[in-house]
């Protein structure tokens, strides 16, 4: 394992920055509230180099040409080390001043005065102040790592607090609407961004991958809006619902432009609650969660999201992992939040993330353990009249863990399994580091999850009428479970249909609900 000092590459970076200024007039010293998240090693390069980088001189209220050149080397270092967690502190001599007045790079003051963000700002500062304050304490796990990305991508820092409205910091977070993670991502929408949704991984509980995802949706959307908070508004409602709302009322639009867009089309009646209320609760909690003793919050700031990454074999127990890099298995099934069943993927080799400084003789140690400490099930082959229950009690483990792990499992009408079917026994060591989670794939869209109904999204060139034959219900039915207003729908949406129920498995205390996360999240409407 190589390692490079974070205060080492600090020294050289501010070298970097200060020799990029040099032919300017003098600045002002970097202010210590912009100097860039420190970034660290990547867990998603295929060996085991632990990098620390500081990035140092960035001040983000001078010249353009200072700010683009500062943005860049955070890409440039984003791109060299990919899916990065954060290093230790910054150093006690750029820690900020206790009276330097915070600043934000989200417009909150020209909306301070806004009905909605004072209702929210009084409620954050009242009967929820405990519960912001939590979650706020949680948030500063992952605060570096997540502002170092929204920099990298080009999206102001505090919408870090984006992910306080959305799940209070919560990777597990869980709505009734089917939205998964920190960043409250629907299944449809996180594959659209490139994370990995199946039955054995889910990156939308992935605290780096997720945030990786949550940077690129912010961006596309701004672009196509043209406004951050609309890019808001599209990250809660869809942007199909902003796109048809600016549309239909751009005629009493028109004499607003940027953010104001935002206010003025949640003043029509349009707009889903949870829409009209997301930027005031995103501004409340962003002068809330920057500036917290003067609200009367007591934040806890607690150890960075920090850790090396080693790559093992296809379904390699978690508990193995822990075993060979001398961690606790709760530290392993944290950091490895991604991993569902307690086990890595079938499908190949797996990159894992251990504890810093514990990738070193990883190797070695785990081809050291005893194979069946290596080994994640027994394979039995089920015979006539047997049923998952009675292969699982036989084992000591339920039939719903059994199931986890033999999603496709056959059944006769009787409920007893087909004869013949290879069954994944898993170790109870696996089952102990599995999350009991909903299936990753189920999405419950608006009053599906009340009535019953199933989901389908809607296909290029599909019509009400072939969507209803298809589910055997009428389009009139689709369209009073769905609120559709015509009977106009397009490639991408969700619609309710009548058939067959979903029910959505209860959470356990690893993956429960929060109440932050009830809305669909990303994409969700």
């Amino acid at each position: 394992m190589v390692k490079l000092e974070s205060r080492a590459v600090l020294v050289l970076l501010s070298l970097v920055g200060a020799c990029g200024r040099a032919s300017h007039a003098p600045a002002p010293p970097p202010s210590p509230a912009a100097i860039a998240p420190q970034l660290a090693r990547a867990d998603s390069t295929p060996d085991s180099v632990s990098v620390t980088v500081s990035i140092a001189g960035i001040d983000t209220s001078h010249a353009d040409t200072v700010r683009v050149a500062d943005i860049e080397i955070a890409r440039r270092a984003l791109d060299l080390f990919g899916d990065t967690a954060l290093p230790p502190a910054i150093p006690d001599s750029l820690e900020d001043p206790e009276d330097e007045e915070p600043t934000w790079d989200i417009d909150v003051h020209s909306y301070l005065t806004h009905d909605r963000v004072e209702h929210f700002l009084n409620q954050y500062t009242g009967n929820a102040r405990h519960r912001i304050a939590e979650r706020l304490s949680r948030g500063s796990r992952y605060e570096p790592m997540i502002r170092s990305k929204l920099l990298a991508g080009g999206i102001p820092e505090d919408m870090y607090y984006l992910a306080l409205v959305e799940s209070g910091f919560d990777p597990h977070a869980y709505s009734r609407a089917a939205a998964v993670g920190m960043w409250q991502f629907m299944t449809t929408t996180a594959r659209g961004v490139g994370l990995r949704v199946d039955w054995w991984v889910d990156e939308r509980r992935d605290p780096v991958r997720s945030t990786d995802a949550a940077v690129k949706y912010l961006r596309s959307l701004r672009q196509q809006f043209g406004s951050l908070y609309l890019a808001a508004a599209a990250y809660n409602g869809g942007s199909g619902r902003v796109s048809r709302g600016l549309n239909r009322f751009a005629g009493q639009l028109g004499g607003t432009s940027g953010d104001d867009r935002y206010f003025a089309l949640a003043e029509k009646d349009y707009l889903p609650r949870d829409t009209k209320n997301y930027v005031p609760q995103l501004i409340a909690a962003a002068l809330v969660g920057k500036d917290p003793e003067r609200y009367g919050l007591q934040v806890r700031r607690e150890p960075p999201f920090t850790y090396d990454s080693v790559t093992v074999p296809a379904s390699t127990p978690l508990s193995a992992v822990a075993r060979a890099s001398g961690a606790e298995l709760a530290q392993i099934v944290e950091l490895n939040s991604r991993v569902l069943r307690g086990v890595t993927p079938p499908d190949g080799p797996f990159l894992v993330r251990v504890p810093s400084e514990r990738a070193t003789g990883f190797d070695s140690a785990f081809a050291a353990l005893p194979l069946e400490e290596r080994a994640a099930f027994k394979r039995v082959v089920s015979k006539k009249g047997e049923s998952a229950a009675t292969i699982a009690s036989r084992h000591g483990i339920t039939a719903r863990q059994l199931a986890w792990y033999n999603p496709g499992l056959a059944r006769l009408k009787s409920g007893r399994l087909r004869p013949g079917q290879t069954v994944l026994v898993p170790a109870r060591a696996v089952v102990a580091a599995a999350l009991d989670v909903p299936d990753p794939k189920l999405e419950i869209y608006g009053r599906a999850a009340a009535s019953n109904a199933r989901v389908h999204i809607v296909r290029r060139g599909e019509s009400l009428g072939a969507i209803a034959r298809k589910y055997r219900t009428s389009v009139a039915s689709i369209v009073r479970l769905n609120g559709l207003r015509k009977h106009v729908i397009y490639p991408g949406q969700r619609l309710a249909v009548r058939g067959k129920a979903v029910r959505v498995a209860r959470t356990s205390a690893k993956a429960r609900p929060t109440r932050a996360s009830s809305k669909a999240g990303a994409g969700g409407r």
